[in-house]
């Protein structure tokens, strides 16, 4: 059995280097673990570990821009297309990897995850060869700084949720920062979350956060700001899809966790007896109360 885990989420949220943790983590761990690198901008110098696959040996974002005369997003956006038509190529490159685990660093536009076809077609692709398929999405934990920022991250997570419709782990990123700025004192934290205790309630959100306090709404003066906000903490109550896992590449427990969960989610070693994912200590929130 071949397994692929989907790196995905926004530009900057840390999906690189915890692909390059993922990578060292498997390979410790004496699992036999391959770089699939989906993005066609992306500079070869950047990559800790050689892909196994490139799609820029198939198509490049440079090469696209410069041939055809697109932008950036377009190029994207062709360069994806391309793939789709030549998935032949992809199926080829595959073809050598067996009981293997491939980890696919995907590109940081998130309209790819959210509303086009390209990646649920890819999956469709990958389930056809019987790779056991799951996706990680990631946010940085600087969203919490700004209520508004963490929704539409948490939104755009269940987006991309029910686009490609496999299992999958949300993870929020860089929690070390957080770490940081919460030995600040209260009144002087920059993101508003007001020390540890928190976080709680961002890692599994809370959408009483969003709904604005009279007085504090960003547009006092237009009720419609007051009415959206209402609206999203609606539907973020009634489809409680999304949650996420703390993940600090400073502490090897936090990657551990949320490795264990990758592993349960995709039923990892399907000989094997079914995995349980490591839960979080009571003591990771000890000092969040």
């Amino acid at each position: 059995m071949r397994y692929a885990v989907l790196v995905t989420g926004p530009a900057g949220a840390g999906k690189s280097t915890f692909t390059a943790a993922f990578l060292t983590h498997l390979r410790t761990s004496r699992r036999t673990a391959h770089l699939v690198n989906l993005d066609p901008a992306a500079d070869a110098a950047s990559f800790e570990y050689e892909p196994a696959i490139d799609i820029k040996d198939l198509v490049s974002l440079d090469d696209v821009m410069t041939e055809l005369a697109y932008g950036p997003n377009g190029g994207l956006v062709y360069c994806f297309e391309y793939l789709l038509q030549n998935m032949d190529w992809l199926e080829e490159e595959l073809g050598g990897f067996e009981d293997d685990y491939l980890i696919f660093d995907c590109p940081g536009q998130i309209e790819l995850y959210t509303h086009h076809p390209f990646l649920p077609t890819l999956v469709q692709n990958l389930s056809r060869l019987g790779i056991r398929t799951c996706a990680a999405y990631l946010i940085e934990s600087q969203f919490m700084e700004d209520r508004y920022k963490f929704f539409s991250g948490v939104l755009s997570a269940m987006s991309a949720m029910v686009n490609l419709e496999i299992p999958w782990i949300n993870i929020m990123s860089k929690m070390d920062l957080v770490t940081s700025n919460a030995d600040e004192p209260a009144g002087g934290a920059r993101n508003g979350i007001r020390g540890r205790k928190n976080i709680a309630r961002y890692l599994d959100p809370d959408p009483l956060l969003l709904a604005s306090v009279r007085g504090q709404e960003a547009n006092p003066g237009n009720p419609r700001f007051h009415s959206l906000n209402q609206a999203i903490v609606q539907l973020i109550e009634d489809h409680p899809l999304v949650s996420f896992l703390p993940l600090n590449l400073s502490d090897p427990d936090s990657l551990e966790t949320v490795v264990s969960h990758i592993d349960y989610t995709m039923q990892y070693g399907e000989d094997e007896e079914p995995k349980e994912p490591h839960d979080l200590d009571e003591g990771d929130f000890k000092d969040m109360e």
